[in-house]
């Protein structure tokens, strides 16, 4: 009964949404946090279920999660969420870090008339892209952008689930920067996070691979890491020092952080190849308002 009421809540507590709102743009921030949140929600309440086996609240869930629009309308919903008109792509932030640390020259760009651009020396891989064309798009001699999710929003987004992505073995396949934006906090259980992040630097160059002893000094190879404010800031199990001490222990060096309003952004760079500690789930702190994001490393 309780899973019932929780779906009429669903579709009663947002306005309709239709391929017209998502594409046009006209879903209010509100609404758009609605669907966000509660998709996430769900997500999580799916995997406790399955945890548990109990398959038929498992399968109520799955029913709800098709009522607020799936994952696709989750990916619009997030999409709108970051567009320019509200000041939420976050590569925004990487590009003033890679400007910072002297990888981008400030304000220069691909010449929309160059027939030839030249080959970028650093390779991105986006994890959960959204767009082709947002910020750090727009240097495409400096930096080739390789963008995957799982469900593709558009030309230039590869359709893949980054764990079943080959791992790397030639030099070219190997990445300067891994991008995980808003994706981590997406991922229902605690010890998939952990696998994740640990996946991660298997992607990444290593230092010895980069291309002259010159940029041993610099910030690759990095990951540039979103995740939203209250994962960090208002968990019971997982504050700013304990993701510090987790990103350490997997080989990196915190760079660079920046938080907003929502959100908070770091750079990593890959310096070493970690010391196999294990993070459990372990209480920091507790209150009422706080939630229970974590992350596990076994």
């Amino acid at each position: 009964m309780a899973v019932k009421k929780r779906q009429k809540a669903l579709s009663s507590g947002r306005p309709p949404i239709s391929k017209k709102n998502l594409e046009g743009g006209s879903l209010s921030a509100k609404a758009t946090r609605n669907i966000i949140r509660t998709h996430h929600r769900l997500h999580k309440e799916h995997a406790a279920a399955l945890k548990r086996g109990d398959k038929t609240l498992a399968a109520h869930l799955e029913d709800a999660i098709e009522g607020n629009g799936g994952l696709k309308v989750y990916q619009a919903a997030s999409k709108q969420g970051q567009s320019k008109s509200r000041g939420g792509d976050s590569s925004k932030i990487l590009v003033n870090w890679l400007q910072h640390n002297g990888i981008i020259k400030s304000n220069i760009r691909v010449q929309k008339d160059s027939k030839e651009p030249k080959k970028a020396p650093y390779r991105l891989l986006e994890v959960g892209a959204l767009s082709s064309e947002n910020e750090i798009s727009k240097f495409p001699d400096i930096i080739k952008v390789t963008r995957i999710d799982l469900n593709s929003q558009g030309p230039g987004i590869t359709q893949q689930d980054f764990m079943k992505r080959p791992l790397p073995e030639a030099p070219e396949e190997f990445f300067d920067i891994v991008s995980l934006s808003l994706v981590l906090n997406y991922v229902p259980d605690p010890a998939q996070r952990g696998e994740m992040l640990k996946r991660i630097t298997q992607f990444l160059r290593a230092q010895e691979q980069l291309q002259s002893p010159s940029q041993a000094h610099n910030i690759f190879p990095a990951l540039f890491f979103v995740l939203p404010l209250p994962c960090v800031a208002n968990s019971r199990y997982l504050d700013e020092n304990k993701l510090v001490q987790i990103m350490g222990n997997l080989g990196f060096t915190l760079r660079e952080r920046k938080n907003t309003a929502k959100l908070c952004n770091y750079l990593f760079t890959l310096s070493g190849k970690g010391n196999r500690f294990k993070s459990k789930k372990e209480m920091i702190g507790d209150s009422r308002t706080m939630n229970n994001f974590c992350i596990v490393i076994d």
